[in-house]
Order: C-alpha cells, then sequence, then structure tokens
C-alpha cells in the first residue's frame, strides 16, 4: 500500500526535474520552491510534473522546441510558433494523445516564413521579455496569490494567464496586473476562481 511520505516524496522527485517548458529563464530556481509551496496537494503537483514530462518527450519526439508549456491543476496551456506543417502536425496530435490532461487550451500557430514576416511578429527573446515580466508583475502584490498562476506568452503580443484565484477581486487584480505591460496587445483568461 502507497504511503503518503513515498507519494510526497514521489511529488518532490518528480519536482526536482522538470523539463524546461515549465521554467522561466528568471524564475528557474523560485519555481521549484514555489510548486511546494502552492494551495494544492503534492500529489495534485505531482500529476501536472508527470503531464508535463509527457508532453516534453513529445517535443523531442517532434524534434522541436517552438512550443511552450504551463499546466495547472492538469489544465495545459501550449503555445508556440511552427513554420513547418509537418512539425506542427505531429506535435498536436502527440500532445492531444498525452494522458493525465483534464482541459487543453491550444495556441500554437503554424504560419509560413513569409506570413511572419508580414505580420512582424516579436522575436523570442522579446517574448519571453513580455512573460516573465508579467509574472514579475504578480509577484509580491497584494491580494494576488501568484504561486497559483502561470503565465505565458506569445510572439503575437498576447498573453495567457492560467492558474486559480480565491476570490473574483483576485482575479481582477491578476488580469489588471497581466495586462499592465509594454507589448501586450491581449491577455487570454483561463482563471478559474474557487475560495480556499
Amino acid at each position: 500500500m502507497t504511503t503518503r511520505r513515498s507519494l510526497i516524496t514521489g511529488a518532490l522527485l518528480v519536482a526536482a526535474a522538470p523539463a524546461r517548458a515549465q521554467l522561466g529563464i528568471f524564475t528557474a530556481p523560485k519555481t521549484l520552491v514555489d510548486r511546494a509551496l502552492e494551495a494544492r496537494s503534492t500529489i495534485d503537483i505531482a500529476k501536472d510534473n508527470a503531464v508535463v514530462i509527457k508532453v516534453n518527450a513529445v517535443m523531442a519526439d517532434a524534434g522541436t522546441v517552438k512550443a511552450s508549456t504551463e499546466i495547472y491543476e492538469q489544465r495545459l496551456l501550449v503555445t508556440g510558433l511552427f513554420d513547418d506543417k509537418p512539425s506542427y502536425d505531429k506535435f498536436q496530435q502527440g500532445v492531444r494523445g498525452v494522458s493525465g490532461v483534464k482541459k487543453l487550451y491550444w495556441h500554437v500557430i503554424y504560419m509560413s516564413d513569409v506570413e511572419q514576416k508580414q505580420k512582424k511578429l516579436l522575436s523570442w527573446a522579446n517574448t519571453l521579455v513580455i512573460e516573465e515580466k508579467a509574472k514579475a508583475r504578480l509577484v509580491g502584490e497584494m491580494d494576488i496569490h501568484d504561486l497559483n498562476y502561470r503565465v505565458s506568452a506569445a510572439p503575437t503580443g498576447t498573453v495567457y494567464l492560467l492558474g486559480r484565484a480565491f476570490t473574483e477581486d483576485e482575479h481582477h487584480k491578476a488580469l489588471a496586473r497581466t495586462r499592465d505591460g509594454d507589448g501586450v496587445k491581449r491577455v487570454v483568461d483561463y482563471v478559474e476562481v474557487r475560495p480556499k
């Protein structure tokens, strides 16, 4: 019979080796600690990490790092930009086949190089800056439980907010802070409001 201690140990081992897609460039060490402090069970966190590991295996199989994942309570957000249709199709099929995902928010775009130049999309580096600044705006805000949020950005200037707010007021504040940044053109809201 599995004990709570072995489940926690297993969850921490999974959390100790998260995939790159789960870590931001400025927040990686903080992210590992935060996962252990979230307002949810270690079993739920372990389920999230197991899904991300499977998605990263799909990325490796598709031979791509052109996508990013964020996950909260097995609700998986996938963003990215592909200029190769067969790679896009293979990646999409693989992600949709991952077990353990309760809800998939698919925001991966296929767009040719010519279309990308015409639309004047942000560079990957600038996209990451927008994403990291949006994450930073949530940290330390009174009345925003930043550990319960995930943020991802796309080269279109769209920022995605995923997670859980304890109140409608917190939800509105988190959305406002996410919108309040240079380069943010649009915010897509995937936050669920549930009391503690």
